[in-house]
């Protein structure tokens, strides 16, 4: 049994480090430690230190949960450490597809023929705090962490922010799995971990308005983007066919706009969302993309939209129904007042960032637009010009930094702050014209990070029209799919000088809500959002860095958001996984 357990341990040793996104260093050795004892933490500052245990009893799924002493400055810390041990200790991920078949159970069994080791366990977690203003803001913050475990079970980590004791956390909980019988335990002791992200700015974009995404939805993806260390979630509020925000000062907006009463979040509702972002390291910020993709304000304000659901609606808009804000039109102003006035303090605590989106202005629409009636670019621009002016004056004052689509800058020329202006791209292209602009750039090249790419199109063809584009095999126009391949091998930094490359601030995937809803949700974005994930963390490698060791971990992440809950799609064959080596040409 004994010696069946060492080739297992050393076959899983050997084929995997464990952790994602990978660290930027890591050490590990052989030593088994149980996390089935008492566990202290204690949290140490530079002031007075505070010391709480804290009972593994309290944690197992079958006892009621304890309310644990304050053992942290903070609330979101405390949590955080409540949500290691909890996820922890009802671990049932026994990593038994990463062993060979006929190797054995990956640990012995049962556990009582084991005591000796089981007596080594994991007695002890500090977390130092290293600077004496520990926030959780998520902005040009140090979210650097360093872990250790020694072989006597005490576990040390040295933080600068919260957001680095949350990441530190979650990497100490990859450490770990669980066996048959259901005790936890780590096969890498001694370990030593240093670590930080490469970009700032690690995002999901994700499309809440053309199929109705809940808030807790929404939330139960924030966990797992803070699992992976995304720091970033970037809703896609609204756009022509629904508007499911609620808006006070606007009460008709969600009433008249959102598909139904249900489809709608409340006041309450976004708060939760972004506290609940907040509490895990994930900063979350709103997108009202404007003055296109606004169609859905006419259910509501009619007279503040021009060709609204027009025909042939391919004349006026990426997807229907068509209709976009007036640019020249008093009434378009006070209602942007309103709206923003609602909400920007609403959601500036929680936010640095508001997106105003910009992108696929259909100029046809104001050639129905009374008070333009051209769609001439050169007619239209000005008034373009105009309105991006007054909201992001809006949006600056409340100490909010603004954010635009590519085609704002790029196909319309708009003038805009560089110092004061985030440009977001979905075109590789792009990015290098823009930073030799001097502008900041979030990328997320649709080629590479669009996730809803590849199933199909959602237009029908129509019997009236015989030379209908929507054929066999009805593609929908960014297929293929971007397997989780494709997006790990994606390099925003191709064709850009050293120089520019800090204007890199970072990137999104990104994943448009035609064909996506909650019950599909998980399954396209994990564990595919992870493998962008370790881009933005750890850094790009291109095509070169794709190989099965980098297979071998993602599995084991799409197994660990398995065992959380998540259903996250499959990485490898079990048999590959089984039979490292056998899978490559």
């Amino acid at each position: 049994m004994h010696r069946v357990f060492l080739v297992a341990l050393l076959y899983l040793l050997s084929s995997t480090s464990a952790i994602w996104p990978q660290p930027t260093h890591y050490q590990n050795g052989s030593q088994i430690l149980w996390l089935s004892c008492t566990v202290e933490a204690d949290y140490k500052s530079r002031s007075v230190p505070v010391t709480a245990k804290s009972l593994e009893s309290n944690y197992r799924r079958d006892a009621p949960r304890v309310n644990q002493s304050s053992t942290f400055p903070n609330d979101i810390l405390t949590a955080a450490f409540d949500r290691f041990m909890w996820n922890a200790m009802n671990s049932t991920f026994v990593p038994w597809k990463f062993f060979p078949r006929g190797t054995g159970s990956p640990i012995p069994q049962p556990v009582t023929n084991v005591t000796t080791l089981i007596r080594q366990c994991i007695q002890h977690i500090t977390i130092e705090e290293t600077t004496t203003n520990l926030s959780s803001s998520t902005t040009s913050i140090d979210e650097s962490y360093s872990l250790s475990i020694s072989a006597n079970g005490s576990v040390w980590i040295s933080v600068a922010s919260t957001n680095g004791a949350i990441y530190a956390l979650n990497t100490l909980s990859q450490l770990f799995y669980a066996t048959p019988d259901g005790s936890i335990y780590t096969p890498y002791v001694p370990v030593y971990i240093q670590d930080s992200p490469v970009f700032e700015h690690r995002g999901l974009n994700l499309d809440i308005s053309r199929n109705y995404i809940s808030p807790h939805h929404v939330m139960r993806t924030i966990n797992a983007m803070s699992f992976n260390k995304l720091n970033r979630l970037h809703l896609h509020a609204t756009d022509s066919q629904s508007w499911p925000l609620e808006i006070p000062a606007l009460a008709d907006l969600a009433a008249k706009g959102a598909y139904r009463n249900s489809s709608i979040w409340s006041v309450a509702d976004l708060e939760q969302v972004q506290s609940h972002g907040t509490s895990r390291g994930v900063q979350v910020f709103l997108e009202i993309d404007s003055p296109g993709h606004t169609a859905a304000i006419a259910y509501a304000y009619p007279d503040l939209i021009a060709a609204f659901n027009e025909q042939p609606w391919v004349s006026y808009g990426n997807e229907p129904p068509t209709g976009q804000l007036k640019l020249n039109d008093s009434c378009v102003t006070t209602f942007m007042n309103t709206l923003y006035g609602d909400l920007l303090p609403r959601v500036s605590p929680y936010s640095d960032y508001f997106h105003t989106g910009g992108d696929e202005l259909n100029a046809n629409v104001y050639s129905l637009d009374p008070s333009i009636k051209s769609n001439s670019s050169d007619i239209i621009q000005p008034y373009f010009q105009s309105f991006i002016n007054h909201i992001h004056s809006l949006i600056r004052a409340q100490g909010l930094t603004p954010i635009v689509w590519e085609e704002t800058l790029l196909i319309w020329n708009i003038s805009l702050p560089t110092n004061s202006t985030i440009i977001q791209t979905w075109k590789t292209s792009s990015v290098a014209e823009i930073v030799a602009q001097g502008y900041q750039v979030i990328f997320g090249d649709s080629a590479h990070w669009y996730l809803d790419c590849g199933y199909g199109a959602f237009i029908d063809p129509s019997p009236k029209n015989p030379q209908t584009p929507i054929v066999p095999p009805y593609l929908d126009w960014c297929s293929p799919m971007n397997n989780w391949r494709q997006i790990y091998s994606y390099d925003p930094r191709v064709n850009i000088s050293t120089s520019d490359q800090k204007l890199l601030l970072g990137g999104e995937i990104q994943i448009w809500g035609e064909l996506t809803d909650p019950v599909n949700l998980d399954g396209k974005i994990w564990p595919r959002a992870a493998a962008a994930a370790e881009v933005l963390w750890s850094g790009p490698t291109g095509p070169e860095g794709v190989n099965e060791g980098v297979t071998r971990r993602l599995a084991e992440m799409r197994e660990r958001l398995v065992d959380l809950g998540f259903a996250a799609s499959m990485v490898q064959m079990e048999w590959c996984l089984q039979n490292q080596g056998g899978c490559t040409q």
